[in-house]
């Protein structure tokens, strides 16, 4: 069988700050059966700088006179609000995950328990960072790397700063990803996902930032382990990430049809599967009789052909017969026998 896919439900900030609104985004992820449910975990005094400016999705759904350093401290989650999370994802029978967006977040998450990381894209070129994470991981955590806005070669320097702080690279999963929100289709090079696999010899993944669920689910088919999308109760809610989140009957939608191409990937070994057997009989062909042939004529072109059904001697010993003598007479329409 195919490997089973991760499926990360991404809240995100889509709590907006509200506790309340944080466990009902855990309620729907459990509902749709995600395998976990992401927060952020950040400071916006060390995430950001106070004049730092927004990206132009985040303007354009919270508003330009805004700062980005205000617009996150909004969005912060603090200790017990993670606790109360954990708790009730716990409850709800879904795993809690973060990613920490600086040092001390990281450290945080590993005191409540985390022992799965997430480095975000923007973090992919930031050292001291990378490098406390690979220490934190080298006795055998996983590590989910995104790269959006990333090359190649800035995901190889990450991988090795990884690496070289005690992480196996067979911890790592490498996820790519567009960071535009919502993605275009035409931006979103999926195959990028199956050359960077093939470049560093990693588990690959996708994280999804485009609208609906089509793309992240031809990501499995083309080998994802790894599968994050953001959520939301209501997209039409303010906050810079609701618009190009999945809402919640589209979250079930897209896990129940990522478990079903897991099914269909399969093992990857071509036979007849036990229901197909059953039709070879009824679908294949079997010599037969082209017109009436007489005891002792010998079988040609000309007295043979292929019908069905596929229960007499096979068409694929067509020359073998070819001139050989019939043993008796056969009927117009009759299977050949030996």
């Amino acid at each position: 069988m195919s490997t089973r896919t991760l499926v990360i439900a991404e809240a995100g900030v889509n709590h907006n700050g509200d506790l309340d609104l944080a466990r009902q985004l855990v309620d729907i992820a459990a509902d749709a059966g995600a395998d976990l449910v992401k927060f952020q975990t950040f400071s916006a005094d060390r995430l950001a700088t106070r004049d730092a400016r927004k990206a132009d999705y985040q303007a354009s759904t919270t508003g330009a006179g805004e700062s980005q350093h205000a617009m996150l401290r909004r969005l912060e989650l603090s200790e017990d609000a993670h606790r109360m999370l954990i708790a009730h994802c716990t409850q709800r029978g879904i795993g809690f995950f973060s990613t920490g967006f600086d040092i001390e977040c990281v450290d945080l998450l590993v005191r409540l328990g985390l022992q799965r990381f997430k480095i975000p894209s923007g973090e992919i070129t930031n050292l001291p960072y990378l490098r406390h994470v690979g220490r934190l991981a080298s006795h055998g955590c996983p590590v989910i790397l995104s790269t959006g806005m990333a090359t190649l070669g800035e995901i190889d320097a990450a991988l090795g700063v990884l690496e070289n702080a005690g992480t196996e690279r067979e911890q790592i999963t490498v996820l790519h990803c567009n960071t535009d929100y919502p993605t275009p289709a035409h931006e979103v090079n999926l195959h990028a996902m199956t050359s960077i696999g093939k470049a560093f010899g990693v588990a690959v993944g996708y994280s999804d930032h485009t609208e609906g669920i089509a793309v992240a689910i031809a990501a499995v088919a083309l080998g994802a382990s790894v599968i994050e999308k953001h959520f939301t109760v209501d997209r039409s809610l303010p906050g810079p990430d609701h618009p190009a989140s999945l809402e919640p009957g589209e979250l079930k939608a897209m896990v129940a049809a990522i478990r079903s191409i897991e099914l269909a990937l399969g093992d990857g070994v071509k036979r007849p599967t036990p229901g197909e057997l059953k039709n070879r009989p009824i679908a294949r062909k079997s010599l037969v009789a082209l017109r009436p042939i007489a005891a002792g004529e010998r079988f040609s072109a000309d007295n043979l052909t292929a019908k069905r059904p596929g229960t007499g001697l096979s068409p694929m010993r067509w020359d073998e017969m070819v001139g050989q003598p019939a043993a008796r007479a056969f009927a117009a329409d009759e299977l050949i026998t030996p």
